[in-house]
Parts: structure tokens; sequence; C-alpha cells
């Protein structure tokens, strides 16, 4: 048999028994039928929630208009779209044009050069660098400017939320619903400490990171022993005792009724205000409030862009290795000598550090903190963001985070579609129910995450020799 010169592709010649069984013939009256059953759900779907409007008539009355064409255009939508899944993207069709073995096709594939995460994360920061920017020159001024500058600062907060808990689920395995309870103790240390010790926020910062690393070590020696389920259901129950420990110890957090007046973050000592010694006098600048928005804007950036340095480092150090071992197995993990006590807490204390620092930056950003912002909701959508970007992966953290919090927000705006469907149609309607359909055709489309591939922590480039000693032959 004849050598394949490096960098070029042979293909074998197939015969006619390898070409038939290769071949999966795609029943279009089965995907037809399974379309049509798509369509009846999505009828059934849509009586109650689409077909009928309640709204007041002339006389003031509640009263149910019917509208027939919306609900015919979603169940066509949905007939369509599994229609094509089924013909054009489905197991059926992509074993088609899959060859029967690997012996038919010799191919030579060189490996990137480039990783997505190596290019999406520098191209994700220059974007978020001149945000700002770009977003005063479309809206023509700062001030116009400040709904999509918050809305910044939220994407912002979820990101450095996802990859905290990215730590403890997507890199050491560990499923937790009780990661807003780190973000609480963060948010309440910023908020106890700078108004009753007036403390300054660059103080009170590293301290929330220490206490809230502090909590995430105590949530780890109850949870050494459990797994899966068992760990989820303890971690949820943490994150409750936290939230009912915040309304009860009336004394230190004041109940229900929270913290308020919690004084604002300072560029480093000088204060955003309009006096002489305020950040606008001393810069030269004409006194604007949105200069402290956009300076909270940037200080999420670099918090988020710090987690995302530390954790990138973290991976390739030993540490970092042994939290991937022990997602993958543990068993296999101790066989090994790790101490996967150890590499547990230093999981849940990392994680728990970087939500204190996010939540730190919440309680300045808002001036008030209450029990009500840490609830489970909050655990659900970040655990979602990891889960949606694919569990490991930084830049999928990155795209989730944008998805779940800035696409309910761009729902708001579609106004557009009152052209299509009537002007009776509301987008914030539908905003929720158009976002829930998204997520479920993404769990169809990609299961394992928008990146699914997990890149190695560690890997050989090139042959190497090593010591004679440690081979039996003499050389390696």
């Amino acid at each position: 048999m004849a050598a394949v010169p490096q960098g070029t592709t042979a293909t074998a010649t197939r015969g006619p028994a390898s070409a038939a069984s290769s071949t999966i013939a795609i029943s279009l009256p089965a995907a037809l039928k399974e379309s049509g059953i798509a369509a009846l759900v999505m009828l059934g779907l849509c009586v109650p929630l689409v077909t009928l409007r309640s709204d007041a008539d002339e006389s003031g009355r509640l009263a149910l208009y019917p509208r027939f064409g919306l609900t015919a255009i979603f169940c066509l939508a949905v007939f369509l779209a599994r229609l094509g899944y089924l013909t054009l993207w489905g197991k059926e069709a992509r074993a088609a044009r899959r060859p029967a073995s690997r012996g038919e096709a010799i191919k030579t594939v060189a490996a990137p050069r480039y990783t997505l995460t190596s290019v999406g994360l520098p191209v994700a920061l220059g974007l978020a660098v001149v945000y700002p920017a770009v977003t005063t020159l479309i809206n023509g001024g700062l001030s116009e400017a400040r709904y999509w500058i918050d809305l910044g600062i939220l994407v912002l907060t979820y990101v450095m939320l996802g990859w905290g808990l990215n730590i403890v689920v997507g890199l050491a395995g560990l499923l937790d619903l009780g990661y807003v309870a780190f973000y609480a103790v963060g948010a309440y240390t910023y908020a106890i400490l700078s108004t009753t010790l007036h403390l300054s926020f660059w103080i009170c910062l590293p301290l929330a990171g220490l206490f809230a690393a502090t909590w995430g070590v105590l949530l780890g020696f109850p949870v050494l022993r459990l797994r899966g389920d068992y760990l989820a259901i303890v971690t949820l129950a943490f994150g409750e005792i936290i939230r009912l420990v915040l309304i009860n110890w009336v004394d230190l957090t004041n109940g229900g009724a929270g913290i308020s007046s919690i004084p604002r973050a300072s560029f480093f000592g000088i204060p955003f205000d309009d006096e002489d010694n305020g950040f606008a006098a001393v810069f030269g600048l004409e006194f604007s409030p949105m200069h402290r928005i956009v300076f909270l804007f940037y200080l999420i950036l670099a918090l988020a862009s710090l987690t995302s340095l530390v954790t990138t480092r973290l991976r390739r150090l030993p540490v970092g290795r042994a939290w991937e071992a022990l997602r993958e197995d543990e068993i296999a993990c101790r066989s090994l000598g790790i101490n996967t006590t150890t590499t547990k807490l230093t999981a849940f204390a990392t994680g728990a550090m970087f939500g204190g620092l996010a939540g730190s930056f919440f309680a300045v950003r808002q001036g008030f903190v209450s029990p009500e912002s840490f609830n489970f909701l909050e655990s659900a959508i970040v655990l979602a963001i990891v889960v949606l970007g694919g569990m490991g992966s930084q830049i999928g953290v990155v795209i989730a985070a944008i998805a779940m919090i800035a696409g309910p927000e761009m729902l708001r705006n579609l106004g557009f579609l009152k052209s299509i469907f009537g002007e009776s149609f509301d987008p914030n309607e539908y905003r929720l129910l158009i976002f829930g359909l998204a997520m479920v055709v993404m769990m169809i489309w990609r299961p394992r995450g928008l990146v699914s591939t997990r890149e190695p922590t560690a890997f050989l480039k090139q042959r190497k020799s090593i010591s004679s000693d440690l081979v039996k032959e003499g050389h390696g």
C-alpha cells in the first residue's frame, strides 16, 4: 500500500455494499408526521397563552378576543422548524452524510493554531473596553446611553458570577445550587463594614472576597462525601439558610428591610460629585452623574477580567488539573494520590471568593441590599449560564450571559413586529415565551452548550526525550 504524503488527503474507493451501508434513507412521511405532532403540541400551548387575549371592551367589561392568525403563524413556524431539523440536521441526515467507516477516507488534519478561547476572550475584552464610547456615539450623548451602559454592567456582573461558578461546576464537577449565598455574603460584608465602620470600598472589596471564601470552605466540609443530587440538595439548602439568616438576624442585617444608604465607590479617594475636589473638577471635565456609571462599568470589567485571568492560570497549575481529574472520575482521582478533600475545598473557596467580589460590587452599585435580591432564582440563572455556555468554557459563559441577560431585554424593543402581527401585538408579553422557545431549540441543537469542546490544559506539542531512568528501554 502506497504511503500518503503529509498534507494530502487520500480517499479509498468504495464498493456497492459499502456505499449502501453508509447511506441511511430519511423517511419524508415520518418527518412530516413528527412535524405535525410538534405543530399540534404548539397549538395546545397557544390556545391558553396566545389564541385568546383578554382586554376591556367599549363598555369597560373584560372580554376575550381571538387571535387565530397569530396562532397559525406560530404552529406553522414550529412545523417548518421541526421538518427542517429532521431532514437537514437530525441524526439520520447527519448519518447519511457521514462515511461508513474510517478507512474510507484518510485525512491529515493539522492542529488549529488558535483556539476559540484564546481568540474570543481578547476580542470580547476589546469590544467591552470601547462599549461605552460606542453606545455614547450611537445614542448621541452620555446621558442618552445610560440604559445601554447599565445593561452592560448587568451582563458583566453575571459574566463574573458565571466564571466563579464555572470553577465549581465546570472545572471541579461539583453541582452547586446555592452559589447566591456567597453573592449575598459579599454584598452584606461591604454594606455592613461601610455603614458601621465607615471603611472605603477598596478596603471592603478584598475583605468581602475573604469572607465569602471562608463560607465556601465551611460549605465544603459537610459535602465532602456527597455527589450528584445529594450535593445539589445540600448546596440549595445552604443558600436558603443564608437567606433566612439575613432575614432573621435583624440586629446585624436589619432583617427584611435591608441596608440602605450604602456609600458609593470613589475613584481611588476622589468622589464623583460636583465639589471642587470631585472627579470632574480634578480632571477638568464638566460634571455629569454618568461619570460614576462609566466608572462602575470599567470596575466590573476589571473584576471580571481578573476572574478570567486567575481561572485560566489556575487551570494550568496542579490544582486546576486536580479539579478536572475530580470532575472526570473521583475514584480514579483518589487512586492517583490526589487529595480530594483539599481539591474540593479549594474549588469551593475560589469560586466563592469571586462570588463575594461580585456581591460587593452589587452593593456599591445599588446602594441598597435586601434578602429578596439573593433568592434561588439568582443561583438558577447563574447555573443556567454555565450550563448553556458549556461547562468549563470561558468564552461560552460570556456568550450565554449575553444571551440570557441581554436577550430578554432586547426583546422589549421588537416594535417592528407590530407591522407583522398587528398594532395590538405587544412584544413585552411574548419576550419570555420567545426566549423560552429559543432555549428549548438550543438544548435540542447544542445539548452540551454553546461551546461544547473542552480545551486540554496540558498537551504535548512535539516529541521530547526524557531521562533514561524513567523508562525501561533506556530512552523515551
